[in-house]
Formats: structure tokens, sequence, C-alpha cells
């Protein structure tokens, strides 16, 4: 840091920003002349590979100032009352874990409805198609059944303190059932 100086580095990105802004300034002048000539802003496209909005901002420069003044005016922080999605999800518990009979091993295709991703079949002697399986089941599905056809106590249990799952959810999984928030503090 000895070697140069902070003024160094602010004249670097000062050139940096008056070169950027020059030729972006003659660019748009350089593409309004074409569109002048006759060019359409698809040909103008097609040819540059610049995107529409791009073309669009060049060919009216009101538009880019408008679009930048907007861009500041933007808050980037969501509203006050925004709930991420994880937080406004209805989640299915199971009344009881003693309920829960789903399959133990081998290989299983959960329905389209609990996995559409085109990857629906789990090997259950894998430990991570296992618990990737135990994720998409309690995260998606709709109703007890699904939870009873899919899931098994003792697996749950087992997996329970690795599964990558939404704050919300395992809140009220471990709310429900106490045991599986132990078997976190177990692992710990």
């Amino acid at each position: 840091m000895s070697r140069f100086s902070e003024d160094e580095l602010q004249a670097v990105v000062s050139r940096y920003e008056a070169t950027r802004a020059a030729a972006l300034t003659e660019r748009d002048e350089q593409l309004r002349a074409f569109h002048a000539a006759g060019w359409r802003p698809v040909d103008l496209q097609r040819v540059t590979g610049y995107s529409r909005e791009t073309i669009r901002q060049a060919l009216r420069p009101e538009v880019r100032r408008a679009t930048n003044i907007n861009r500041r005016r933007t808050s980037p922080q969501p509203p006050a009352d925004y709930q991420p999605y994880g937080d406004r999800k209805p989640y299915v518990i199971a009344e009881t874990l003693a309920a829960l009979h789903g399959p133990t091993k081998g290989m299983v295709t959960l329905p389209r409805h609990l996995d559409w991703s085109g990857h629906a079949e789990y090997d259950l002697n894998r430990p991570a198609r296992l618990a990737s399986m135990y994720k998409v089941v309690l995260t998606e599905a709709s109703t007890v059944e699904d939870l009873h056809a899919w899931l098994d106590a003792g697996l749950l249990r087992r997996l329970w303190p690795t599964l990558w799952l939404p704050p919300r959810l395992r809140q009220r999984w471990e709310e429900a059932f106490p045991e599986l928030a132990a078997t976190r503090s177990d692992a710990a």
C-alpha cells in the first residue's frame, strides 16, 4: 500500500469514469446516426448484440436519464410489511410422528405435486438423496397424507439435525414435536 497513494488510485478511477462516459456518448451518437440513416432498432440490436433496452436508451437519451433517475429513487429495501415467502408459506405438520410410515429404503418416485423438478426419483440407500427427499416432502407437502405416505418417523428423527429447512418450517415442527428439537441439541 505504501507504493501507491490514495490520490493515484482516485486518478485511475477518475480517468476510467471520464473515458467510459465519453465512449458511451460517442457510441450513442453513432447509433443515432445509423438510425437516422435508416437502420431500424431491431437491425442495430442484431448487428451490435446490444439488448433492446440498450438500443432504446441510446436512441433516446431522455429515456436513459429517466431510467437512471428512477434507479436512484427506488429503494433497495423491501416494504416494511414484507415477509419472505418462507414465512408466508402454509406448511403442513403431522399430528403425530407415530403416523409416519413412509418408505425407508429402495427407489421411490415422488408424485409431481411434491417434486416437479424432473428428478423426482430418490434412491433412499444414498444418504444425500434420502435427505433431499425429506426436505422436498417437508417443504412441499400439501396434506398430512403426503407426510404419512413419504416420511418415516425414525428416519425423520435421525435426519432432522442435518436437514436444510426454512426456519419457519423447522420452528413449527419443533414446536409440535419437541423431541425433534432435542435431536438438534444432541447433534451439536
